[in-house]
C-alpha cells in the first residue's frame, strides 16, 4: 500500500513538473533580429511564465505555415510575419483571429501595429546609406541619390520593383504623401522605370539584406538602398556607415499565431508580453528598430532615438509602405521590372 501511495506521490509530482514546465515555438528570421528578440522577449518570458521557448529560424516560407494548417498538424505557435504575408495569410484562414483583450489597449499602439490577425513587433526601414569615410560631403535626398555628377560612381539597389519605384518617383520630385497616388496611375509607373532608365548604368543590385553594408564598406558602391538595421548592425561593429532618413520607405513585421496551435493561450501570453513597453524598449536597445508600442518610446535616451525610423525626426518625411498598392498591382509591376532590368 505505501509502495502504491509513494507511486502515486512521485506521478502527481511529475504531473505537476510537465504542467508547469510548459513549451512553446516561436519562429523568426534568425541574425541579430533573432539575438535581439531572445534577450528582450524570450529570456524574460521563460523566467517569469517558467516556459521553454524553442526559437525556430525561417526565411519567411507562408508555405510551411498553409501545409501545417492544411495537414491539422501545427508545431509552431508563435511566427514573425512580412506585412504582404500577415494580410495574405489572415486572408487565407492561415492565422488565428488575435483576441485583443488579452494583449494590450490598441490606443497604445501605432495604427498600423493593430490588425485582426497580427501584432506589429518593430518598424523598419529601407533608407538611403553611405560610408563617411568615402563621402565627405552627405547625401540629403533622393535627388541626391541619383545625382551622378555631384556624388559619381556605383548606387547599390535592391532587384525588384518594390522601393524602388517609389524612390524614383521621389527623385524625381514627387512628395512622399503622393509617391502611391502617382504610381497607381499608368503614367506615373512610365516616370518611375523612365527615371530608374536614368541611373541604371550605374546601379550594382542586391537581393540578401546583407550585402549593402558589404557593397559600401568595400567601396563598390557610394551609396545604397538598404534595411536600416543592417547599417545598424554594421555600425555595432565600428563601421562608419550613415543613413539619410528622409523619403525612408517605413513597414513593419508582425507576430501572428498560426490556425491551430496547440498553444494558443500561451502564444497570446508570450505575444502580450512582447508588447510591453519595457519589452519593447529593451529590443530597441539591442537594435535600431523602432517600438510599436508608443509607451516605449519615453524609456528610451536620445543617442537610441535617433537611430530609430520611429523618432519623430527619422520619420517626419517617411513613406509607409502601402501593403494595398502592391498586393493589386505588384505582380504586374515586378514582371515588367524583371524585363527593364533584362534589357
Amino acid at each position: 500500500m505505501r509502495l502504491t501511495t509513494t507511486l502515486l506521490a512521485a506521478a502527481a509530482l511529475l504531473g505537476g513538473v510537465a504542467h508547469a514546465q510548459q513549451s512553446l515555438t516561436v519562429v523568426n528570421f534568425g541574425g541579430a533580429n533573432g539575438a535581439a528578440q531572445k534577450k528582450a522577449y524570450f529570456e524574460p518570458f521563460e523566467k517569469a511564465h517558467n516556459v521553454r521557448i524553442t526559437a525556430v529560424e525561417y526565411n519567411g516560407e507562408q508555405a510551411r505555415i498553409k501545409a501545417m494548417v492544411e495537414a491539422k498538424k501545427v508545431t509552431w505557435d508563435v511566427v514573425e510575419v512580412e506585412s504582404p504575408d500577415l494580410n495574405r495569410g489572415c486572408d487565407e484562414g492561415l492565422f488565428e483571429r488575435l483576441d485583443w483583450s488579452k494583449i494590450g489597449n490598441k490606443a497604445d499602439f501605432q495604427p498600423a501595429a493593430v490588425h485582426d490577425c497580427g501584432v506589429g513587433i518593430f518598424v523598419w526601414s529601407t533608407v538611403l546609406a553611405y560610408n563617411g569615410d568615402r563621402l565627405k560631403t552627405a547625401p540629403t535626398s533622393w535627388a541626391d541619390f541619383w545625382n551622378v555628377q555631384k556624388f559619381p560612381g556605383k548606387r547599390g539597389m535592391r532587384k525588384g520593383a518594390r522601393y524602388n519605384l517609389e524612390f524614383a518617383l521621389m527623385a524625381d520630385g514627387v512628395a512622399p504623401a503622393d509617391v502611391y497616388k502617382v504610381l497607381a496611375t499608368k503614367e506615373g509607373a512610365d516616370r518611375a522605370f523612365r527615371k530608374l532608365t536614368e541611373l541604371k548604368p550605374h546601379i550594382q543590385w542586391w537581393e540578401a539584406g546583407a550585402q549593402p553594408p558589404q557593397f559600401l564598406v568595400a567601396g563598390d558602391v557610394v551609396m545604397s538602398t538598404a534595411y536600416n538595421g543592417r547599417i545598424d548592425a554594421a555600425q555595432r561593429e565600428g563601421r562608419n556607415l550613415k543613413i539619410t532618413w528622409t523619403g525612408g520607405i517605413y513597414d513593419l513585421d508582425y507576430w501572428v499565431i498560426p490556425k491551430g496551435s496547440p498553444n494558443k493561450e500561451l502564444a497570446h501570453r508570450f505575444i502580450a508580453a512582447a508588447s510591453t513597453p519595457e519589452a519593447q524598449a529593451e529590443y530597441a536597445k539591442l537594435i535600431s528598430y523602432g517600438p510599436t508600442n508608443n509607451k516605449a518610446l519615453a524609456r528610451l535616451d536620445a543617442k537610441v532615438l535617433e537611430q530609430l525610423p520611429t523618432s519623430p525626426a527619422n520619420s517626419k518625411d517617411a513613406l509607409r509602405f502601402d501593403i494595398r498598392f502592391w498586393a493589386d498591382q505588384g505582380e504586374a509591376l515586378e514582371k515588367r521590372f524583371a524585363a527593364w532590368a533584362a534589357q
